[in-house]
């Protein structure tokens, strides 16, 4: 059995500022410590500095708490670091939004770490209308219960920096928060990934839902699921894609046509000026606020998408609101009315619909009964409040909200 090392510095019980004479408030210093191996019996993080060594797991049965203020620092030098919960494990970290929790890495460089993985025992779809599946994350990892309510924590006022570690594209690659049939009993609100060299959160199917979430700078997709995510009270979604990067959302479902669909209400996406997608990769284009393929759906409402315009160079790529892929998509979802974007307010994108395959044309009348797509003037998006849990370096995140 491996072992949790910590090498404590300075001991939580030390406190500055308070004297005899008056009621100064207490200052907690803060531990020094490092995380590392397999956890295996509860253990409390208390308010520190730590480093983060290797994969650390967190076992079944046992939960981790990390308490509110707390920095997390990876070394790419290192190797390949990252923090997992296991199937039946549970994580509690809950900042606050002056206090968050903050997993960064030393470099500060894009793509440096594995950033936070979760595993659940909530329900999937994949591919062949299989409920199991294998992870991509190379830890090689069986995901898929039968548990909608699972629980694997709570994750409050909690940011993710400069993860998404791609060591082989679609075998082993990790995004700032991934997602494996997580259920509906775990909390996951007020979420920062910044600036990861993948996507900023992965669903891979489950039915948790997410509410408060920034996804800023990262290299492919803001927002992406699979195997038949289906989270129903998602809100205040909002990604800013800069430098470079791929999608706003990519959505599928693994060919599945399914009789169920996520929803997500308040969402801005926004592309600032002069970010290039990654080169194309066969029929996909890359760049387009959604993108809907293999049978992907969902329920959105109040967007807001600004900025996807056709790009030039380095490569000709035409840009668009909405992208269907593939034939199966168009007929099943699109003409069946399991893809609805109702209240969306579109500026500085001059191509509403991109057709993936020739052999259909996407446009508003596809969107049967006629009550699917909904333009507007008036939509808000993503509705979010500031505070240190969405500011970087002085930086404020929301500013281009």
């Amino acid at each position: 059995m491996k072992k949790v090392f910590y090498a404590m510095a300075i001991a939580a019980s030390v406190f500055t500022g308070c004297s005899s004479d008056d009621d100064e408030p207490i200052v907690k210093a803060p531990v020094e410590g490092e995380i590392s191996g397999d956890i295996t019996s509860n253990k409390t993080f208390a308010y520190g500095n730590y480093t983060l060594k290797g994969m650390v797991k967190i076992a079944a049965g046992v939960t981790v708490t990390i308490e509110k203020g707390s920095t997390i620092t990876a070394d790419k030098r290192d190797g390949e670091d990252g923090l997992v919960v296991l199937k039946n494990g549970i994580l509690i970290a809950n900042g606050t939004a002056d206090e968050p929790i903050v997993l960064t890495e030393q470099s500060k460089t894009a793509g440096s770490w594995a950033g936070i993985i979760m595993y659940g025992d909530a329900p999937i779809i994949t591919t062949g209308a299989a409920t199991s599946a294998k992870s991509e994350d190379g830890l090689n990892e069986s995901y898929g219960g039968n548990n909608e309510n699972h629980s694997s924590g709570s994750l409050k006022y909690v940011r993710v920096e400069y993860a998404g570690q791609v060591i082989t594209t679609n075998n082993k690659e990790h995004n700032g928060f991934s997602f494996y049939a997580v259920g509906a009993g775990t909390v996951l609100e007020n979420l920062v990934s910044y600036k990861g060299n993948d996507d900023g959160f992965e669903f891979y199917g489950g039915t948790v839902s997410a509410k408060n979430l920034i996804s800023y700078g990262n290299s492919d997709d803001s927002f992406d699921w699979q195997d038949s995510w289906k989270g129903q009270a998602n809100t205040n979604w909002f990604a800013y894609q800069t430098v470079k990067a791929n999608y706003g959302m990519e959505v599928e479902a693994k060919g599945n046509n399914n009789a169920f669909f996520p929803k997500v209400t308040n969402i801005t996406l926004r592309r600032a000026t002069g970010t290039t997608t990654e080169a194309p990769g066969g029929t996909e284009i890359q760049l387009d606020a959604f993108q809907f393929k293999s049978n992907g759906n969902g329920d959105f409402s109040n967007i807001v998408i600004d900025g996807y315009v056709n790009q030039t160079t380095p490569t000709s790529v035409t840009g668009g609101a909405v992208q269907v892929l593939d034939l199966n998509t168009y007929n099943n979802q699109v003409l069946g009315g399991k893809i609805k974007l109702t209240n969306v307010k579109i500026t500085n994108t001059p191509t509403l619909f991109i057709s993936g395959a020739v052999t259909f044309t996407l446009n508003a009348a596809s969107f049967l009964p006629g009550t699917n797509w909904g333009p507007t003037t008036t939509a808000t998006g993503a509705s979010l409040t500031a505070g240190k849990w969405a500011t970087i370096d002085g930086v404020n995140l929301l500013a281009n909200l």
